[in-house]
């Protein structure tokens, strides 16, 4: 699709920060076009209101250093666009689609409009199919459902990331899943970190990575969300994939759009928040649906501020996942990785999609989990020897099923000398299925410490036994 001739233009006449008034002598643009200031750098700013006397109220997709009432613009007559197509794929880009990596100019057949309407209620399809990861805390207690929407919860150096780069290489080394990674907010550290831990990974050619850094301005960290979305609905629709999109972090979207409603003088709501923020979030999640031609399967790591799970934000955000995964502190600073609570995450995957076994072998466990929790204080305050033999079995049983659901990654090879490991999740159901039975009493849980199949935990036990040979 060709772009409308240029022929509206305007003079800015007011700048407040990320905010540019322009007016226009003829026509007023639409809402989201872009309007280009006629400077070395080229500015973009994007239609964002119609106020009185002929003016728009713009946001600026970058700095406004240098920018002065009086200029010139010029109304694109279009929306942002962005290149979208296989030519994405192992490479970076901004929320204009223009490259960052240091690589060649991408070029492609077609580009498409940022803001796009969501599917109807009618093209939407509802999969039940589970889509596995490798990951056993993962497949196990948070199966994903194709087209569904998994969080990642917790606050800062629980492993969110860790998580998320460790998913894209399995779907992609076992599924050849092509996926698009949207890194809103994110520091040139962890992008740099990303591009490595994909590139040595050898999976970089089948990710496409779009990011909004912290250091850019709230408006492209606002619509980066957006530009991400497109390139993944771009592979649904017209090359009929399922395609994985991961957001990391969502928060930091919200976040954007407070800083907007900031910047353009709004009333925040009661909770200190944009009072557009369900709606704003709303847009973005009810683009990524599944339909008749392909899925999207969103992946979402969220920042949760001071762990308070309370947070207005948050619960905007929990409203539209299915699953729900959450990371603790605790377990993490038990190196147990991923650091995942069982009892407070959970997925909206009913009995039959996950089949008979794993289903029962789930509510056993959980129970387990459950009773072992509420005897922690008393083991902490008497020590165990003052429980009952049968508590004393259902700890030990609980201790295997923690440190079995922990697992070395591939994406952290080089940090723990450790190589990783993809498990299916049948054989994750089976080992906790043994734990459960009594199996493995006679042996304690050190063997079941980051290792892949049960299986593992037996040869690690005849090692212990023999003085580690």
């Amino acid at each position: 699709m060709v772009n409308k001739k240029v022929t509206t233009k305007g003079v800015i006449t007011s700048i407040h920060g990320a905010v540019v008034d322009v007016k226009f002598l003829d026509e007023l643009p639409k809402i989201h076009n872009t309007i280009i200031v006629q400077t070395k750098d080229k500015v973009r700013l994007e239609v964002f209101e119609h106020l009185p006397d002929h003016t728009t109220r713009c946001l600026a997709m970058g700095t406004t250093a240098g920018l002065s009432a009086g200029l010139e613009v010029r109304d694109t007559g279009d929306g942002l666009r962005v290149p979208v197509g296989t030519e994405l794929l192992g490479r970076i880009v901004n929320v204009f689609g223009d490259v960052v990596d240091g690589g060649p100019e991408i070029k492609t057949e077609e580009s498409w409009p940022i803001h796009r309407k969501s599917p109807s209620f009618v093209e939407t399809k509802h999969s039940t199919e589970i889509i596995e990861t490798g990951i056993k805390a993962l497949d196990f207690l948070t199966p994903f459902v194709k087209g569904g929407k998994i969080g990642f919860l917790g606050g800062a150096g629980v492993g969110k990331t860790q998580l998320v780069t460790e998913i894209i290489h399995n779907t992609t080394m076992r599924h050849k899943t092509n996926s698009v990674f949207t890194g809103v907010g994110e520091r040139t550290r962890e992008g740099n970190e990303l591009y490595v831990s994909l590139k040595d990974t050898g999976v970089l050619p089948n990710v496409a990575i779009v990011l909004g850094q912290m250091n850019e301005s709230p408006a492209m960290r606002y619509r980066t969300p957006n530009t991400g979305v497109t390139i993944a609905e771009y592979f649904r629709d017209t090359m009929n994939k399922d395609i994985l999109l991961f957001i990391d972090n969502i928060f930091r979207f919200i976040q954007a759009g407070a800083e907007v409603s900031t910047v353009l003088g709004r009333i925040p709501s009661e909770t200190g928040y944009q009072s557009t923020m369900d709606s704003e979030l709303g847009d973005i999640q009810e683009r990524i649906v599944s339909t008749e031609k392909g899925a999207i399967t969103s992946v979402q790591a969220i920042y949760v501020p001071a762990d308070d799970f309370s947070d207005p934000a948050i619960q905007a955000i929990f409203s539209h996942l299915d699953s729900v995964v959450v990371l603790s502190r605790k377990i993490a600073q038990q190196k147990i990785y991923p650091a995942m609570d069982a009892l407070a995450s959970s997925a909206s995957v009913d009995s039959e999609v996950l089949g008979e076994e794993h289903s029962q072998t789930l509510l056993e466990s959980l129970k387990v989990l459950e009773r072992y929790r509420s005897l922690q204080n008393i083991i902490a305050i008497l020590g165990v020897d003052e429980l009952s033999e049968t508590e004393k079995t259902t700890v030990s049983r609980a201790k295997k099923i923690i440190k079995f659901l922990s697992q070395p990654f591939y994406t952290a090879e080089k940090f723990t000398n450790t190589p990783g490991v993809y498990v299916e999740k049948d054989d994750t159901v089976k080992g906790i299925k043994e734990i459960l039975s009594g199996k493995y009493d006679d042996m304690s849980d050190e063997p079941f410490y980051m290792i892949g199949k049960i299986e593992d935990a037996m040869l690690k036990w005849e090692k212990i036994k023999n003085g580690g040979k």
